[in-house]
């Protein structure tokens, strides 16, 4: 049984559809990545799925209906890393991170931070008292909306453009950090949604191109690198 179904889910923004009959079906420990374009809907996807969009169709998590579920009941704890990041630029790196943990103790909330902040990003750890704002880069408030997400220990955690703001010549350690947080922790479900297709194919187990009007090119990595990711690579 998938720990996440949507089935034929479309929405609209007014008279305009944003989504047709987009159908998605994730197991638990799974790294499913849907790649698009800009305006191909991924975004309103995942709103939806967290619960901030009206939709018709079904999704349902862990067999469970989400139909009606406000955004603080979104599936299976879903915790999603928004495309704009939606950072605290008055608050300090570690505050921005605590305050992903706040429904945590104060124990499992360190263990959450020991485990992400050396594996997956250690250079947040010498920002850690500073303000975001006047200290990260692009780049490191990147990897800080991530870490925000992760604290949350979600079971369908949802990264929405990861590298947007990266550029070529960024140090490698904040991509490799950012394929750690996708592959590594497998107790969550992990949906990526990328344009970066040479970042994100390694870590995902299934891909599939998502447009406007629905989606296509579903399978493994190596089969839809081979039949539709040469236009994105």
């Amino acid at each position: 049984m998938p720990l996440l179904q949507v089935e034929n889910v479309s929405v609209h923004y007014g008279k305009a559809q944003a989504l047709e009959n987009v159908s998605i079906h994730i197991h638990e420990g799974r790294v499913r990545l849907i790649v698009g374009l800009n305006g191909a809907g991924k975004t309103t996807l995942f709103n939806t799925i967290s619960g901030f969009l009206p939709y018709s169709g079904e999704i349902s998590a862990a067999a469970k209906s989400c139909a009606a579920r406000a955004p603080r009941r979104s599936p299976a704890a879903a915790s999603c890393m928004p495309e704009s990041r939606e950072l605290f630029g008055e608050m300090s790196v570690r505050e921005n991170l605590d305050l992903g943990g706040q429904h945590l103790e104060d124990e499992a909330r360190a263990k959450q931070l020991a485990w992400f902040v050396p594996s997956c990003f250690p250079i947040l750890k010498e920002a850690a008292g500073a303000r975001w704002r006047r200290r990260c880069s692009g780049g490191e408030q990147q990897m800080l909306a991530i870490g925000r997400a992760l604290m949350m220990q979600p079971q369908i955690l949802i990264l929405d453009e990861p590298t947007l703001g990266l550029c070529t010549g960024h140090p490698r350690a904040i991509v490799e950090g950012a394929n750690e947080c996708c592959g590594r922790p497998r107790r969550s479900t992990v949906l990526l949604g990328e344009q970066n297709v040479t970042f994100a194919l390694p870590p995902a187990d299934r891909a599939m191109c998502s447009s406007m009007h629905g989606s296509s090119g579903r399978g493994d990595p190596g089969r839809f690198a081979s039949e539709v990711g040469a236009d994105f690579l």
